[in-house]
């Protein structure tokens, strides 16, 4: 069993090595800070096992960080963590959330992401680090209006 939670100072090294470890970037990982959250177990131990997060660009946010476990894939806990930055997001004033993926492409379109171009992509989530430096051009981009 996991919980859902913002995560505290202490667990950005746990964070950080889960991304790591499934080959996502870090490069601008601390702009997305204030809308991060993370699942952990619940025992023992309060393991880190997921995480997501939201760049925040006015009115606008890149979603990034979507990150599961190995051993937690495939129990909703992905699902669980795209709802909780969405609505974190919202509660912000953000309306409209993109993002960049590799591995995913057929998944987002699942919560109710819809491919779009990078020309689409407003100017200050274009000028993110995921986008300009972190995540390849042949990363798919995707769209979700809140």
């Amino acid at each position: 069993m996991t919980t859902t939670e913002h995560p505290t100072e202490a667990d950005w090294p746990a964070i950080e090595r889960l991304l790591t470890e499934s080959g996502l970037p870090l490069e601008g990982l601390e702009i997305a800070h204030p809308t991060a959250v993370v699942a952990r177990t619940e025992a023992p131990g309060r393991s880190i096992v997921g995480c997501a997060a939201v760049e925040r660009y006015g009115s606008f946010g890149l979603l990034r960080s979507v990150c599961v476990a190995p051993d937690h894939r495939g129990t909703g806990l992905g699902r669980e963590l795209v709802a909780a930055t969405e609505r974190l997001a919202a509660e912000q004033g953000i309306s409209d959330l993109y993002l960049l993926t590799e591995t995913a492409v057929d998944w987002f379109p699942r919560l109710g992401y819809q491919p779009t171009t990078r020309a689409a992509v407003p100017a200050a989530v274009a000028a993110s680090p995921e986008f300009t430096t972190a995540c390849p051009q042949s990363a798919a981009v995707l769209y979700k209006r809140l």
